[in-house]
């Protein structure tokens, strides 16, 4: 018979909780005295009266305490059971199964009815593993290729709609015949265009590192981009450029200036050369050393080569597997190739002194007949005989933005060490410098106006490999493995020349950087939708959509390459 001593001795940990409670707020007894009557510490009887006063504790229904009665489970719920485990399904996983089949069971149920049927715990999993990211999204299991078909009205959203602005323009370049020409190996998952579009995507977005492409790995816009349901992953990616070689890359190159020249982006009149060192550190390096000019100083690294278009400012030509002793055969190199491209074309050749020897010069001069510009190594006797040399002509170097417009110049025919004949002496002082600059010169009718000017344009490519290392990261070197450092070198030159064809259509952004291109225009977010196999991206309201909008797209081809040409729209909003 139940009396006072129910109240006074509870026998259930709820009921001893509400007490202590009660004692406490109706009681107004101290913490230690309620503690000591119910068996608590003063501080659990604190913690009591915070959640009681915050809501966290609910006497409304006291939960049940002791053996509660099992739930009768029938042959056909556990033959289900047993058929799900048997496909690895978790506990969880297979309580929301039967709840889709209309069957209310608890993840304790199901777990003793696994034991009961003899199955033992599923090792512990992350969501990853089990197809799931933390916030719930699928994950495919790999990267394969897609068909519009199967993206018939899908709609979603994504961080990197700007990548699609590049389309029309790889279209217009002929992205495909390129890839079929390069003869790029692909698998039977992977075609060779969705793993060079997939490469190039992320060149476009400015990623350090193709090691980064988990960053965009659930992303289905960069993923439909390159043709596929998502970019591959590391890798993947890694492991096929390690399969390509020096012959892939040349004819990547070959055919990607070539197209770029028959749709009119070079001028070829003036081309710049320069050499540029991706530094390499580590102690196991075993990559040459180079002269670093951004570092000042001789360090490991892979030396590369960039040719570039004087007037266009765009890369036509790149190298990566130099030697040290090979540098000098460079210049003949670049000469053979552009022979390919544009055929009776001798463009004029400038770059610095280091760049070739006096040997090879001459043979440019002899055997090639080949103009170029290029400077004098000077020392100290050549300067001091500079000061004592007359006469001396002023001139107006043609460049408006030039500091020092009016130099004073000094020509000369000479011979060199090592070059056969005579060649041009044109000695600058008054540009600047402390000390007098000796431009030497093959080409004796060119005015000396424009043979100053001329060589002052060779610092553009100069800014030009100074915005790869910025925006395309060019000195992340992915590897020592040179033939993989060239083709990533020939990525960054395709992504600029893309970024420049791109600045070209916007009005007052004709000559702005890819760094800028990409803060004001590519970056940023936006919806696709599939409908009618048309892809529709949609970007929202921008402080830069009107020049966007201003933009002839209907000139342009309307396709995206890498899902067989379908039709693309863009909108601004």
């Amino acid at each position: 018979m139940a009396d006072e001593k129910f109240f006074l001795y509870p026998k259930f940990d709820w009921q001893r909780r509400y007490e202590a409670l009660r004692a406490s707020f109706v009681d107004r007894l101290p913490a230690k005295v309620v503690a000591d009557r119910f068996n608590y510490t003063s501080q659990y009887i604190h913690l009591l009266r915070h959640q009681f006063i915050h809501e966290k504790i609910d006497f409304s229904e006291p939960v049940p305490e002791g053996k509660v009665a099992r739930r009768i489970v029938d042959s056909e719920i556990r033959k289900k059971i047993r058929n799900w485990r048997e496909q690895r399904l978790a506990a969880g996983e297979i309580t929301e199964l039967l709840s889709g089949d209309g069957i209310e069971i608890s993840v304790r149920t199901v777990e003793r009815v696994l034991r009961e049927e003899g199955f033992p715990k599923l090792p512990r999993r992350t969501r990853l593993k089990t197809g799931l990211t933390v916030k719930g999204t699928e994950v495919p299991d790999h990267s394969t290729a897609i068909s519009i078909q199967e993206l018939e009205g899908r709609t979603f959203d994504s961080d990197s709609v700007g990548i699609f602005l590049f389309a029309p323009f790889l279209a217009k370049l002929g992205i495909g015949e390129i890839v079929q020409a390069a003869g790029l190996p692909g698998t039977k998952a992977i075609p060779s265009w969705s793993y060079f579009l997939s490469f190039l995507a992320l060149k476009l977005l400015g990623t350090e590192r193709y090691a980064h492409v988990g960053d965009y790995a659930f992303d289905p816009a960069l993923g439909l981009f390159a043709g596929l349901n998502v970019l591959p992953k590391c890798t993947a990616m890694s492991t096929y450029s390690y399969s390509l070689d020096d012959v892939h890359i040349l004819r990547l190159q070959t055919a990607f200036v070539g197209n770029a020249s028959r749709i009119g982006l070079y001028d070829g009149k003036y081309v710049n050369l320069d050499f540029h060192t991706i530094p390499h550190f580590g102690e196991e390096s075993v990559l040459e050393e180079h002269w670093a000019g951004a570092r000042n100083k001789i360090m490991k690294g892979a030396l590369t080569l960039f040719a570039q278009d004087g007037e266009s400012k765009l890369i036509l030509y790149t190298d990566a597997d130099i030697k040290r002793s090979e540098s000098d055969d460079q210049v003949l190199q670049f000469l053979s190739f552009w022979k390919r491209i544009r055929r009776g074309i001798k463009p004029t050749l400038v770059f610095d002194s280091k760049f070739t020897s006096y040997i090879k010069l001459s043979e440019l001069n002899a055997s090639h007949e080949v103009k170029f510009i290029t400077l004098r190594r000077r020392g100290k006797n050549l300067i001091e005989e500079a000061e004592h040399l007359s006469p001396w002509k002023r001139i107006e170097v043609p460049h408006a933005k030039r500091k020092y417009k009016n130099p004073q110049v000094h020509e000369s025919m000479i011979t060199l060490r090592g070059y056969e004949g005579e060649i041009r002496q044109v000695v600058l002082r008054g540009n600047g410098r402390e000390e007098p600059a000796f431009l030497i010169t093959n080409d004796f009718n060119m005015p000396v106006e424009l043979v100053v000017s001329n060589y002052a344009r060779r610092w553009r490519v100069e800014n030009g490999i100074a915005e790869a290392v910025k925006f395309f990261h060019l000195n992340a070197l992915s590897s020592p493995i040179l033939v993989k450092v060239h083709f990533d070198v020939a990525m960054t030159m395709i992504a600029d020349t893309l970024y420049s064809m791109f600045a070209k259509k916007l009005r007052g952004f004709e000559d702005c950087d890819a760094p800028k291109l990409y803060r004001h225009f590519v970056r940023g977010k936006g919806s696709i939708s599939i409908k009618n196999q048309t892809v529709t991206v949609t970007y929202p309201r921008r402080a830069h959509n009107p020049i966007l909008r201003s933009v002839l797209w209907d000139h342009l081809p309307g396709v995206l390459p890498g899902m067989g040409d379908t039709n693309l729209r863009l909108r601004f909003k």
